[in-house]
């Protein structure tokens, strides 16, 4: 019996890991967060986080039939969209704030762009930044958890401060939730137990979380005199953990070389400090991911291996 050899385009090696599965372990990863917020804000989180998955899912089920496409939403990924996006507003929203988001990070962002692994930038951020700029005063009010009463985030207290002031919230309320925020940033802990989760599973590498995170650590201390207190003020408040781990991570939006990752995770660290210490937001998050999402294909250019086998061309 002769063998023959098959010829087909890439990808030659295969995986047994699925859009489902990956989508799936991103979602477990994110339920103590998403625990915590319906503890800590009660039952209109559990009616916003319902509310925003229900809409993404809906959306992209209603734009693929209306395309003739095939139906993905058993993916999980419109849930882990929706569900990220939750976790990103107050727990004070309105009803309509979740569906708005959501339906235009997977009708805009996501679908607009062809899809799944089409997008060129997070669509559950840049749902955020839509919300954040259209719908300012809903997307600030910001309550403390429990009793729900408006609040400050702790990092309005660091605002053009080189020092954490005694009035603050105590740095051990950032681990555990007890403060005011968006509803899945309160409590770093639980978003840290996802990411290592995610880092065991394989769905990510530990390399953007912990650049990302790391550049901010260094910066922050910098211009915080060294100050330790302030520096871990500065990474454990806002939304560094949930941007670092789940979203500057996204497959379709973040740079695939190595290297690349690095220099991402880099940019994303330096453009966050930056706005904290001089802009006129207290976050700067959403904003630098997005940012390096737009540069990622620039990143990858320069970050690419050369191709086995590439000759160097020749000037004429």
């Amino acid at each position: 019996m002769v063998e023959r050899l098959t010829v087909s385009s890439s990808p030659h090696i295969w995986s047994e890991n699925k859009t489902s599965k990956i989508m799936l372990d991103v979602v477990i990863a994110l339920l103590p967060a998403t625990i915590g917020a319906i503890y800590f804000f009660r039952l209109n989180a559990a009616v916003l986080i319902t509310l925003a998955i229900l809409t993404a899912v809906i959306t992209e089920w209603g734009i693929q039939r209306i395309r003739n496409q095939s139906v993905l939403i058993t993916d999980f990924s419109a849930v882990v969209t929706g569900l990220l996006l939750a976790l990103n507003i107050p727990a004070s929203a309105p009803w309509w704030i979740p569906v708005v988001g959501s339906a235009f990070a997977i009708g805009i962002v996501k679908q607009l762009f062809g899809g799944i692994g089409q997008n060129f930038m997070n669509p559950a951020l840049a749902a955020r930044i839509f919300l954040t700029i259209s719908y300012t005063d809903k997307m600030t009010d910001w309550r403390s958890p429990i009793d729900l009463v408006t609040s400050a985030t702790p990092l309005s207290y660091v605002k053009d401060a080189t020092s954490v002031p005694a009035n603050a919230p105590a740095l051990i309320d950032t681990f555990i939730g007890n403060i005011s925020g968006s509803m899945g940033e309160t409590s770093a802990i639980l978003l840290i137990l996802g990411g290592l989760y995610l880092v065991y599973r394989g769905v990510i590498s530990v390399t953007v979380p912990a650049v990302y995170i790391g550049t901010v650590a260094i910066l922050t201390l910098i211009f915080g005199e060294f100050d330790l207190y302030y520096m871990m003020y500065h990474v454990f408040t806002g939304g560094l953990m949930i941007g670092a781990i789940y979203m500057a991570t996204d497959y379709a939006s973040s740079p695939v070389t190595k290297k690349g990752r690095i220099y991402f995770a880099l940019g994303c660290g330096i453009i966050t400090t930056l706005i904290r210490q001089f802009g006129a937001y207290n976050e700067g998050v959403g904003f630098a991911i997005l940012l390096m999402n737009v540069a990622a294909p620039l990143i990858e250019k320069y970050t690419s291996p050369r191709v086995f086998g590439e000759v160097k061309k020749q000037n004429a």
